[in-house]
């Protein structure tokens, strides 16, 4: 019984170093975070328009065709850095991006598209952070793939680059599109 209790600790020990080594394997994907909205109905939001005279936002309205919706802010800096890729997703596989400005001011917003170009088929204010509470962002930018029936089939937590356009984002949106 005595070699028990002098056996624990080694073997609670190896237990926590066998569980840090995992969490330092090169090979695993960081950026692939889990989402408990997978395979699921995206949230039914409502937003006012970011852009002055159209229509609020409802991801209702984009039922029946794929989409992108990406979570961005003016004071993101990787949001600069995807960018020029928002525009390439509409163009290279012909669905519409819808932007969300995550908690961010209306005229930051509207000053941040007009110096950068609008990629976004239609853009909500989400001022209160409420619509990326219920997306389950964990930051800006991030970016969800959703199929003709709105229901999410990917989530890519950072901001999009050329790698992970072509090796993540680009399969997700083909298989939708089937």
């Amino acid at each position: 019984m005595r070699r028990l209790l002098y056996l624990l600790p080694v073997v609670l020990v190896l237990g926590l170093v066998a569980v840090f080594w995992r969490g330092l394997d090169p090979s695993r994907d960081k950026s692939a975070l889990p989402s408990a909205l997978i395979g699921k109905p995206a949230p039914a939001i409502e937003l006012a328009a970011l852009r002055q005279g159209a229509p609020a936002l409802s991801l209702d309205a984009f039922k029946g065709k794929p989409v992108a919706v990406n979570f961005f802010a003016s004071w993101c800096l990787p949001c600069r850095a995807e960018h020029p890729l928002l525009a390439q997703i509409g163009t290279d596989f012909g669905i519409p991006v819808i932007g969300i400005a995550y908690k961010d001011k209306p005229e930051d917003a509207r000053a941040y598209l007009a110096d950068l170009g609008d990629p976004y088929a239609a853009i909500g204010q989400d001022e209160s952070g409420r619509a990326g509470i219920e997306f389950g962002i964990t930051g800006v930018p991030e970016t969800y793939i959703l199929d003709r029936d709105g229901i999410i089939r990917y989530r890519l937590a950072g901001p999009i680059s050329p790698d992970n356009l072509a090796q993540q984002l680009a399969p997700a949106i083909e298989a939708v599109l089937r």
